[in-house]
């Protein structure tokens, strides 16, 4: 099983040992209570950090010269690394705004966790090096969800920037959008 870990530090934070998996509709709601029960980085900048990973491994037949593959797919939120300054979030409206920043970033996850079902499943692999193409399609994934996750953070200003996190909010919302249809698309076929 080959596993990427995508440790991600936010000004708002996501969790764990609560995952996802490919058989989900919609992401999980996190709650500070819940998701977050990390002991906080008092030297970090950033009032959460959020702790995902994503896991995927797959069985593989080969017939007729032809590669199928059973994929497993699951992110997770690491409840035990995710953490929150709760001196810094004692006013309502920030709890508040932070924590919607924060469901963001789950929300990006669970895009990456559906696109990369679709992708994956949904390719012709050589039989001669299907292991490696697999490889190649999941970090080319998680690169491009990582980068999304970087620049939600750098754009919104960790979700200080009202004004960008809705626009971000939109974003998301249009990206789950797109990858459900997608998705259904692709179980017409």
């Amino acid at each position: 099983m080959k596993k990427l870990i995508i440790p991600i530090l936010f000004l708002l934070v996501l969790p764990f040992n609560f995952g996802f998996k490919t058989d989900f509709t919609e992401p999980v709601q996190i709650n500070w209570e819940t998701h977050f029960k990390g002991q906080a980085d008092m030297n970090s900048p950033f009032f959460a950090l959020t702790a995902m990973t994503w896991e995927y491994s797959y069985e593989s037949v080969v017939y007729r010269n032809r590669v199928t593959i059973k994929l497993k797919n699951e992110v997770r939120i690491d409840k035990d690394r995710s953490w929150v300054k709760w001196d810094r979030i004692r006013n309502p409206q920030v709890n508040a705004d932070l924590l919607h920043h924060e469901q963001g970033h789950v929300n990006i996850q669970y895009i990456l966790l559906s696109e990369a079902e679709r992708v994956l499943k949904n390719r012709t692999y050589s039989v001669n090096n299907y292991k490696a193409q697999i490889s190649q399609l999941a970090n080319e994934v998680s690169t491009y969800f990582d980068t999304m996750q970087r620049n939600y953070d750098d754009e919104t200003e960790h979700g200080s920037n009202h004004k960008m996190q809705a626009r971000w909010d939109q974003i998301i919302q249009d990206k789950m959008e797109e990858s459900r249809a997608a998705t259904l698309a692709d179980a017409g076929k």
